[in-house]
């Protein structure tokens, strides 16, 4: 059974740094993009960063170049997303999400339940 859990979400100030991490079962992350999304309210669900791990290839939002790194440790079957210099604009669900596929969207099979992060002073 595929299963994703996100966590390490959390209140913060502007211009603080969080770590999120998606712990991954049910398969391995062998030649899979993990993606990670987000919503804030009364928004669409978009992409942040997504990771393909055949090649290790990268992708970021605009918003979150320079800012966001996504990284995987396959032992730990885990995807994380260092998140540096937050902005309130960063408020919101995130989520990390696969198809177990080489691709990664909004139309991933499966998801998390998410992690909230709160960027406010």
């Amino acid at each position: 059974q595929v299963q994703l859990v996100e966590s390490g979400g959390g209140l913060v100030q502007p211009g603080e740094s969080l770590r999120l991490s998606c712990a991954a079962s049910g398969f391995t992350l062998d030649n899979y993009c993990i993606g990670w999304f987000r919503q804030a309210p009364g928004k669409e669900r978009e992409g942040v960063s997504y990771i393909n791990s055949n090649d290790g290839g990268t992708y970021y939002a605009d918003f979150a170049k320079g800012r966001f790194t996504i990284s995987m440790d396959n032992a730990k079957s885990t995807v994380y997303l260092q998140m540096n210099s937050l902005k309130p604009g960063d408020t919101a669900v995130y989520y990390c999400a696969t198809s177990l596929t080489l691709v990664c969207g909004l139309g991933s099979k499966y998801w998390g339940r998410g992690t909230q992060v709160t960027v406010s002073s």
